[in-house]
């Protein structure tokens, strides 16, 4: 089956949504830098971006009944107090939308926008479609004014048929270059995306040149391999992982899904996510991703070698640990991760 009408109204919301984003990270301030009642961090950008993406697919996809699975709701947002606050979100949305031509005309009212954020309260599944929407993926390097994706997916009978991913801080050419390389702080912008079966591709955010199909790195040697984490406190068991392989490097800390465009490009071999025992990753962290590095021919997978399993609702309740590297590299990995968390007495 044929995707182009999903994913050109996907590419449109996506872009959109990291305007907006930009112009946000721009003139962010750590007063505007809200907590959530999970304790996790939340800006107006998370909003606006949800809201954006939620208008444009509803408009574009008519009259299919849009189900969105989304990180955010407007708990906090209808609550006594934030009435300035979301008066700034609708005039971010507002202004976004007005940026293209095709909105220009289109007004925009705070009720819209709280309808819009909840329009993402799909619980996902194995039957039907569903979209599937990180707004701000990775919102505490988009705070430190570093990397940061706006990530969306379609689940199609549980299988993620498209994705589509904006890394607004992302180098055009690659994601492990020196911070303070000054020659690179212009050159980044990059709309990754993919449809099953059709291959993966790149184009600058800023639509200047034509997409470019990426594939995955075809190192295997891997004293030179370059593997990639998520900012945290040092992951033991990475570490383990990463001298049985002989790597030598230290891994490259990168926040968010920007970290599957990295090795879907071939900027490195490896991405490892383990977490503590018990924790389950939210669906919308990895599926957009997880098919743009499938589709430029890499392998996405648990600590058993399972692919993940998106049809289950918004968690991956049956995966534990995320592999993301080449198919020749795989099965070296897999026998790594086995052999450390063995001697670590963890269970997959």
């Amino acid at each position: 089956m044929s995707y182009e009408k999903e994913l050109a109204a996907a590419k449109k919301a996506v872009a959109l949504a990291a305007r907006l984003s930009r112009g946000v990270q721009k003139t962010l301030m750590q007063s505007e830098v809200w907590t959530k009642s999970n304790k996790t961090p939340v800006t107006a950008a998370d909003y606006g971006s949800q809201a954006v993406v939620s208008i444009v697919l509803e408009r574009e996809l008519k009259p299919v009944t849009l189900s969105l699975v989304a990180e955010e709701d407007t708990g906090d947002l209808r609550k006594k107090g934030s009435e300035v606050f979301l008066e700034g979100i609708t005039k971010l949305v507002r202004d976004t939308l007005a940026s293209d031509e095709s909105y220009a005309d289109s007004p925009i009212t705070k009720e819209d926008v709280l309808n819009a954020i909840d329009c993402g309260k799909s619980q996902g599944g194995s039957t039907g479609c569903h979209w599937v929407l990180d707004p701000i993926d990775g919102t505490r390097g988009f705070v430190r004014g570093e990397q940061y994706a706006v990530g969306l997916a379609l689940l199609v009978e549980g299988k993620v048929v498209v994705g589509v991913m904006a890394c607004p801080n992302l180098h055009l050419s690659s994601a492990v270059v020196e911070k303070d390389d000054k020659s690179c702080q212009d050159n980044v912008g990059c709309l990754f995306f993919a449809t099953t079966g059709s291959g993966a591709y790149v184009q600058p955010l800023n639509g200047n040149s034509p997409p470019q199909e990426v594939r995955v790195s075809s190192n295997e040697n891997l004293e030179e391999a370059k593997f990639l984490e998520s900012y945290h406190m040092p992951i033991p068991l990475h570490s383990s992982i990463a001298k049985k392989l002989g790597i030598t490097a230290l891994p490259v800390r990168i926040d968010s899904q920007a970290k599957y465009a990295a090795v879907s490009r071939g900027d490195a071999e490896m991405y490892l996510r383990f977490t503590l025992a018990g924790y389950r990753e939210w669906i919308w962290d990895h599926a957009a991703g997880s098919i743009i590095t499938t589709e430029a021919g890499g392998v996405v997978c648990d600590a058993e070698g399972t692919p993940l399993d998106f049809s289950k609702g918004k968690r991956l309740d049956h995966n534990r640990g995320i592999i993301v590297t080449t198919k020749k590299l795989k099965p070296l990995i897999l026998k790594a991760v086995r052999e450390s968390m063995e001697e670590e007495n963890l269970r997959v």
